[in-house]
């Protein structure tokens, strides 16, 4: 068989695969291995989606669900091979290409990606920082020095309650006030802290300029919210900072 004879076969197979209802499958691969081959790999996707993503799936019917994947199967070009990432290929088709429906909740995109948030922290291979020796530091010092922001800590905000969508709760309308969370790896355990946006923002600010002093950051943090004493900012933020410290979000 030649080269382009090959390629082109495997377009085929592939195609077929993809949407087996819509494309037929090359005329000399016997049907019933086609359909063996059909349903290798899209119950080998949809097992991996549904273990990724557990509190969306509970939102769907088994119908749904299975139309959506197999939606996710036909539309979506993945841009990495391993199973792995098939998660993060999900939030990409759900992010770039798929249009809600009457069967998705307005939240599905937020729900998605903190679920996937909790998946890529739990299999990221940075490692996580030591004990600091930030913790021990009096005050002062530690106002002098600089914070860094594990890259095992990822601070977040949404416009749904994410950390607490579920069968029996799920919000049809916008809240009020967004939700901050930090979630991070100690461990071998993914945890989450819910937060606030002025806390969000120090962490943001902290992992933007590494160059700088905690003091810095805070005075820093100080001016956006147009505080009247700043002093006071820095009193308050260093038991937060030392909390922080404690879980290793910041090191």
């Amino acid at each position: 068989m030649s080269e382009q004879n090959l390629r082109q076969l495997q377009h085929e197979m592939a195609s077929h695969l993809r949407d087996p209802l819509n494309v037929a499958g090359p005329q000399d691969v016997e049907r019933r291995r086609l359909k063996i081959y059909q349903d290798l790999i899209f119950n080998n996707i949809e097992g991996f989606i549904s273990g990724a993503f557990p509190v969306l799936r509970e939102l769907y019917s088994e119908e749904q669900w299975l139309n959506l994947m197999r939606k996710f199967v036909i539309q979506h070009e993945s841009h990495s091979p391993y199973f792995l990432h098939i998660s993060q290929e999900f939030l990409r088709f759900l992010e770039n290409e798929y249009e809600l429906g009457p069967n998705d909740p307005p939240f599905m995109l937020e729900l998605a990606h903190y679920e996937w948030t909790e998946l890529a922290l739990d299999v990221s291979e940075e490692e996580e920082p030591a004990n600091s020796d930030l913790l021990t530091m009096v005050d002062e010092a530690l106002l002098d020095a600089r914070p860094q922001l594990s890259p095992l800590a990822w601070p977040l905000s949404y416009q749904f309650p994410v950390h607490q969508i579920g069968p029996d709760f799920q919000p049809d309308t916008l809240p009020a006030e967004n939700t901050f969370l930090v979630v991070y790896r100690q461990g071998e355990e993914v945890k989450f802290i819910q937060s606030n946006a002025v806390t969000v923002r120090l962490l943001l600010l902290l992992a933007e300029h590494d160059e700088k002093s905690l003091r810095d950051i805070l005075l820093q943090l100080a001016d956006e919210m147009q505080h009247p004493d700043p002093q006071q900012i820095l009193t308050f933020a260093l038991g937060l900072v030392r909390d922080l410290l404690s879980k290793n979000i910041l090191y």
